[in-house]
Order: structure tokens, then sequence, then C-alpha cells
């Protein structure tokens, strides 16, 4: 029975409830943190176990009164509210019960490049740089601009953000791949309609526990920083590109004064990145490569069209058009598009789950 499997769940958010109002563990900062975050985390399925508990109790009180000659009548519509309510909130529990992801709790690297259109894929990446900005800001979470390099006309040839917050990265994990873009150019001077493509790489920030490279796996190169126009050109060496020698990536930095500013940021984004390749290549080995890949941020995959003359957002993945495109880039409400995406992916899991 579900409710069997939601007692333990209940028995544990309790008992921390009185481990942290115990005197041993108010002294143990560590402990309290850990204890702290391990019941936070078991709260939203707590809340709705005990809302679960207390619909089966009104739904077995409530059938000791349809035979009543007064409340007969009310109780039936009462127990027709709860049959509905009932799988609505087993579906609930059942997707919180799949094992969560344990890169979601995690600060976010947003990687986004113009890809094919030119100067409009440029000024589109600067759009959507833009608007995810707003977003996260709208959620409380921080953004820094790790790198960045404009293109000639005041977009964006690719630019990285590091975003910081509360489950940033459970948020923004399906965000990755190719978001197409339908609009009239600035730089057009007939009217034409232009379709340009941006990517997106989605990519959690790890500790450096998790990755362990060798000085000598790695070669660092140092290079005069150039901005747009000559304009903020360094005149010393303080730009920095890393290269992973054994994989060949390759992550430039040259946004901060400081050589050594530039470089450990470099290595943080290059660790991030070869975790994210490990991670991968562990699924092509167990066969699970393709199903991973359904909505994980592929760049290959055409995921998105943001058509302005018609106002319209297209998710392809999902079969989902919304026709506010001007307020969902202008005011960062993207949660009307990467809710109803983290729904479906989410459900998809659970169906895996319960195969």
């Amino acid at each position: 029975m579900l409710q069997d499997k939601l007692q333990p769940f209940i028995d544990r958010y309790d008992e921390i409830t009185r481990l942290l109002s115990a005197e041993d563990i108010a002294s143990d900062i560590k402990r309290m943190t850990e204890l702290s975050k391990e019941q936070s985390s078991l709260s939203e399925v707590v809340e709705c176990a005990r809302e679960y508990q207390k619909l089966i109790s009104d739904m077995e009180d409530n059938r000791e009164l349809l035979d009543d000659a007064e409340l007969g009548e009310m109780a039936k519509a009462e127990q027709k509210e709860f049959e509905e309510r009932k799988p609505l909130l087993e579906d609930k529990i059942k997707l919180l019960l799949v094992p969560k992801d344990p890169k979601d709790e995690r600060n976010t690297y947003l990687e986004i490049r113009a890809g094919t259109g030119g100067d409009e894929a440029g000024l589109f990446a600067a759009d959507l740089c833009k608007a995810y900005i707003r977003y996260s800001e709208n959620r409380g979470w921080k953004v820094e601009i790790v790198s960045s390099a404009e293109s000639d006309v005041g977009g964006y040839r690719d630019i990285t953000l590091l975003v910081k917050g509360d489950k940033v990265y459970s948020k923004l994990k399906y965000e990755g791949g190719v978001h197409r873009v339908q609009r009239v150019p600035a730089t057009e001077t007939q009217g034409r309609l232009h379709t340009s493509a941006v990517t997106v790489a989605v990519i959690p920030e790890v500790e450096d526990i998790e990755v362990d490279i060798k000085e000598n796996e790695l070669r660092i190169d140092v290079y005069r920083s150039g901005g747009n126009g000559g304009q903020s050109v360094n005149t010393t060496d303080s730009a920095v590109r890393v290269t992973h020698i054994p994989t060949g990536l390759s992550v430039a930095i040259q946004d901060e004064k400081s050589q050594h500013k530039n470089k450990d940021k470099a290595i943080k984004i290059l660790k991030s990145r070869l975790y994210e390749m490990r991670l991968e290549e562990q699924l092509a080995e167990t066969g699970e490569a393709r199903k991973s890949q359904v909505g994980s941020g592929d760049r290959s995959e055409r995921i998105r069209t943001y058509n302005y003359p018609q106002n319209r957002i297209t998710d392809h993945r999902i079969g989902l058009t919304v026709y506010r495109l001007d307020a969902i880039m202008q005011g960062g409400l993207f949660d009307e598009i990467i809710e109803p995406c983290n729904m479906f992916f989410e459900a998809e899991k659970l169906k895996e789950a319960e195969a």
C-alpha cells in the first residue's frame, strides 16, 4: 500500500525534528546543517503524505454516512470529491518518490552560443541571455557572467553564466539544446524574416573532489585580452586558455583583469565539462544513453522555436505552444515554458521507474 511506503518518510522527518531540538546537535553546526538539509528534502513528500493519510481517513469516515437518511446525499457528494482528489494526489506522491537527480541542488553554468544566422544569431543570444537573467532574478538566484565574447553588432558570439541558488539545476537542466528564432532582424533593410539558431548547454557546477585533474594533464596558455572595437583591451597577458590534454577540452576566460582569477574560472568550468562528459560515457556503456538524452541538453537537438511575428514560443519536445513570447522574454517568465517541460520529463522518469 502507498500509505506503508510513506510512513518511513514521516517517521524520519519527525525524528529529525526531535534531533534538531537536542542540545548536543544545537552545538554541532555541521551536523545541524546536514539534518536541516535532509529535513528540507523530505518536507514536500511528508506534506503530501500527511495530506494523503487525512484523505484516506476522511474517505473511510465518510463511507459510514453514505446510507444515512439525513446526511447520505451530502456524504455522496463529498465522496465523489475525495475519489477525484485521490488519484491526482497519488500521482504527485509517486513522482516525488522517484529518486532525485543528485545534481538537482547544484549551481549551474549556462553556456549560450550563437549558431547559424550570423549577426542575428548573436543578437538573439544576447536576448536569450537577458531573459534567463531576468528569470533567475525572479527566483531569487544570483547570476555571474563568467566569460563573454561580444559580436560586432552588440550581441554575443558566446557567453557563460554561473547561476547560483536553490535547486538551480533542477529547473534549468532541460534547457539545453538548439533554440531557433524567427524574426525580422534589426539589421534587415527589406523586412525579410530570418531564421537563426543559438545553442544552450546546461552544466552543473562540481566540487573539486569529484573531478581529479593532474597538473601534467593541463596546458595553460596566456595571451592579451581583447575588447570590442579596441575598447577595454588589457595591456597585460591576463587572458587564459586551459586545455585538458587527454580529452582536448578547452576553456578560455578573459573577463577578469587578473590572470589567476581567469585561470581559476577556466579550471572550474573545465572540471564541470569533464564531469558531464564522464557521466555521458558511463550512460553509453550501460546502454542508457538514448533514454537519458530525452531532454538532456544535447546541443544537436532543436528543442524550441521563438517566432516573433506570431508572438509564439513552441517547445517541440512536448508539443507546447504559448502565444506570450514578448512577455516571457521581457519579463523572464520562463516558468510558463520551463515548468511544463519539467513536469513532462519527470513524468517520463516515473513511467520508466514503474516499468
